[in-house]
């Protein structure tokens, strides 16, 4: 098996130039999601606060995460893990931001909380030293997907098996693009294959499969964020606005005014450029994971995590959820975060040479 440990740089000075860009590029792209919620709802009379709510959770986890993952990872990951097993088992009512109440739906935040746990288990196991306990940590991971099918969420337990699998399949993986690349593409086609869903671009054998799968006031409301976008691509009809416009009749089961589709969400409310931040936020967290010092099989443990946490963003609201942002940011710091001082830690948890400085 590949191990675990912190992989060597080829020095302080270049890894702390690295760091220091990959943060700037997050900043810049973070600060531009806030900034154009701002000038959309300016634009329109939207309702930013979700946005920006989101957008502060993400970089107060990642902080967060970066201060555990320096100082004690297995434990960080293990009370990341431990926090968000309990609130997708046990939590009452969850609130999206801002301001509407839904209960944690199976295909929503409930299924992104089980996956976000499997994937910090995993983190743990992987950022551990000694082998036995990395044995003993793949355990519970595999567990939450019993753990999700019990509690009713189906979507959980797939996550939850696909984050294991993921993570047990980077023990012979030693080039992190590969793996991250592969992740990005199949976000990007799950992405797609909603979107082209909505319009009525797929045959038509391949588009009544899939949306026998959807309820059908689901595709209503991806029809009607479709049209809403075509009234303005640029800037949308403002953050948090789709609600004001949608012709559906409220139903118990989706009270809370949203496409249910973070893409189609975003390209309705905040048009193109929306779309485009929302996009350069995903990448931008496969790059910080691509040049992390962490080993390949932390990297992709959380890689995988974080990407099903998007799937489920395609067909659901998981992003509308504080719990979930916090969360993203939290494993996303967990696994790119570095140690505090220059020395290389003991060969025997060193990460192998073909994957160290994150580029292998």
């Amino acid at each position: 098996m590949g191990s675990t440990g912190w992989s060597t740089r080829t020095g302080p000075g270049t890894a702390r130039r690295r760091r220091g860009r990959s943060d700037a590029a997050g900043i810049a792209v973070l600060g531009g999601c806030a900034a154009w919620s701002l000038i959309t709802a300016t634009a329109h009379a939207g309702r930013p606060e979700g946005m920006l709510l989101a957008v502060l959770a993400v970089a107060a986890g990642y902080a967060g995460g970066r201060i555990g993952g320096a100082l004690v990872p297995v434990a960080t990951s293990c009370l990341v893990a431990a926090g968000g097993l309990c609130l997708a088992c046990a939590s009452p009512p969850a609130m999206p931001a801002p301001n509407t109440a839904t209960t944690l739906g199976g295909a929503g935040a409930t299924a992104a909380l089980f996956a976000l746990s499997a994937g910090a288990l995993c983190c743990a196991a992987w950022a551990s030293r000694a082998r036995g306990l990395r044995v003993a940590l793949h355990v519970p991971a595999a567990a939450t997907v019993v753990v999700a099918a019990v509690v009713g969420s189906g979507a959980g337990a797939a996550a939850c098996a696909g984050v294991v699998l993921c993570s047990l399949a980077s023990a012979r993986l030693r080039r992190r693009a590969i793996g991250l690349a592969g992740l990005g593409l199949a976000t990007a086609a799950v992405a797609g294959l909603g979107v082209a869903l909505a319009q009525g671009a797929l045959p038509s054998g391949l588009a009544s499969s899939l949306a026998a799968q959807l309820p059908e006031r689901r595709m209503l409301l991806w029809h009607q964020a479709l049209d809403l976008a075509a009234s303005d691509p640029l800037l949308g009809a403002g953050p948090g606005r789709f609600e004001d416009f949608t012709g559906v009749p409220p139903q118990p089961a989706l009270p809370d005014g949203r496409p249910h589709s973070a893409v189609l969400q975003v390209l309705a409310e905040q048009g193109v450029v929306g779309l485009a931040l929302l996009a350069a936020a995903y990448c931008w967290l496969l790059y910080v994971l691509w040049r992390s010092a962490r080993s390949t099989q932390v990297v992709l443990a959380a890689g995988a995590a974080l990407t099903a946490v998007a799937v489920l963003a395609t067909v659901g609201n998981p992003l509308s959820f504080t719990t979930v942002t916090v969360g993203v940011g939290l494993l996303a710091g967990i696994a790119t975060a570095e140690p505090l001082t220059d020395e290389p830690p003991d060969d025997a948890a060193a990460a192998p040479v073909d994957v160290r400085g994150g580029r292998g």
